[in-house]
C-alpha cells in the first residue's frame, strides 16, 4: 500500500508548527489523513533521546516527517554556529535513529538548499554535494543537515529502510518567522516595508548590494511536494525541491515593495554581507517523477502578505518566538 492510500496509519510530524511543519499538516488532513502524531515543544522535547526513544515506543508512528529544526537568516546563523551545529544534531539524531529503532516503515528528512557548496555549479545539482567549501555565514546549520541527510543515506543503503532526504529550497508562507533581525528573506523584508509604511518613512535600506540570485519556493507547495515524494520517492540520495525559477534580490525586493503597499524609496547597503552570490536548484530529477509547483512568487508573497496582516504577525513581531517548534 502506497503512503497516499494509508490515511488511516499513525504519522508523526516532528515540527508541526512551523513553516513547513504546518504546511504538511495542512497538507495531509486536505488528504484525508486521520491519524496525525503532534507534538510541541513542552510535550516532547526532541533534545532529549530518553523523551524521544519513549515516545517512539508508545506512540509507533508508521511514517515521520522530520521538519523540526533551529533555523534563521544569514546573521542569525552567523551568530550562533555552535547552537545551529549542536541543536539540529541532537534532534536529528534523537528522532532518526529512535525512528529507525522503533520500526518507522518510513521517514522524511528535510534539509536545506544551503548545505551545498559556496561556489558550486549553478544551478545546484543533487550530485554537488560535498564538491567544495560550505558558505561560512551559515556552516554550523549546514554541517548539521549534512549529518542528518547521511544517516537517512546510510539507513536507506545498509539497512534498506526508506529513510529519504528531500532539499528544499529557500521557503516561504503562513507561520513564517517576521522578525525583522532573525528571518529569512522575505518575511523580513514584508516586516521591513509594512513598518515603513506605517511610520511614513521615505526610504527602505536593505542588507547587501541587491545582485544575488535566489530562488523561492511557497510552504504549502513544499509540503504537496514533500508528500509527493513520501508516496513515490525510495532512492537513499537526496532529491531537491524547488521551483527552478531564480529572482535577484532588488527584483524580489521591487515585488514585495509592490504587494505591500509601499510607496516610497529603495536602498541598499553593501557593508553587510550578501551571503552565496547565486542559489538555484537543478529540480529535473522531481519533475521527472511528474510532480511542479501551484503558486507564482508573486501569488505566494501575496498569500503571506495577507496571511501576515490577518493573524497580526506585523504587529511587534521581535517580541514573538518563531521556531520550527523544536
Amino acid at each position: 500500500m502506497g503512503f497516499l492510500k494509508d490515511t488511516s496509519s499513525p504519522v508523526f510530524i516532528a515540527g508541526h508548527r512551523g513553516l513547513i511543519g504546518s504546511a504538511i499538516v495542512r497538507n495531509l488532513r486536505k488528504k484525508g489523513f486521520q491519524n496525525l502524531i503532534l507534538k510541541t515543544h513542552k510535550e516532547l522535547d526532541l533534545q532529549d533521546s530518553s523523551a524521544v526513544k519513549q515516545f517512539f515506543k508508545t506512540t509507533k508512528p508508521k511514517y515521520v516527517f522530520l521538519a523540526a529544526a533551529k533555523v534563521g537568516g544569514i546573521k542569525a546563523n552567523q551568530d550562533g554556529l555552535y547552537e545551529f551545529l549542536l541543536e539540529n544534531m541532537q534532534i536529528q539524531n534523537n528522532v532518526i535513529h529512535s525512528a529507525y529503532e522503533s520500526g518507522v516503515e518510513k521517514l522524511l528528512f528535510l534539509g536545506s538548499s544551503c548545505i551545498y557548496p559556496k561556489l558550486a555549479n549553478q544551478p545546484l545539482q543533487e550530485t554537488s554535494l560535498l564538491s567544495g567549501p560550505l558558505e561560512i555565514t551559515n556552516e554550523g546549520y549546514a554541517i548539521a543537515k549534512i549529518a542528518g541527510l547521511k544517516l537517512c543515506e546510510y539507513i536507506n543503503r545498509q539497512k534498506g529502510r526508506p529513510f529519504i532526504s528531500a532539499m528544499p529550497t529557500n521557503l516561504y508562507g503562513p507561520n513564517d518567522n517576521f522578525h525583522p533581525m532573525n528571518s529569512h528573506v522575505i518575511p523580513g523584508m514584508i516586516t521591513k516595508f509594512e513598518k515603513a509604511k506605517t511610520e511614513k518613512k521615505s526610504t527602505v535600506t536593505l542588507w547587501g548590494t541587491g545582485s544575488p540570485k535566489r530562488e523561492f519556493l511557497y510552504a504549502d507547495d513544499c509540503a504537496d511536494a514533500l508528500v509527493f515524494l513520501m508516496d513515490r520517492y525510495n532512492e537513499s540520495s537526496t532529491i531537491n525541491v524547488g521551483s527552478g525559477e531564480e529572482v535577484t534580490i532588488k527584483d524580489l525586493a521591487l515585488l514585495i515593495k509592490e504587494v505591500t503597499g509601499f510607496s516610497g524609496d529603495l536602498a541598499f547597503d553593501p557593508q553587510f554581507p550578501d551571503g552565496t552570490p547565486r542559489k538555484v536548484l537543478d529540480v529535473s530529477k522531481l519533475k521527472s517523477l511528474g510532480w511542479k509547483p501551484k503558486f507564482s512568487l508573486k501569488e505566494g508573497i501575496e498569500l503571506q502578505y495577507s496571511w501576515a496582516l490577518k493573524h497580526g504577525a506585523l504587529k511587534n513581531p521581535e517580541t514573538r518566538v518563531y521556531t520550527d517548534d523544536l
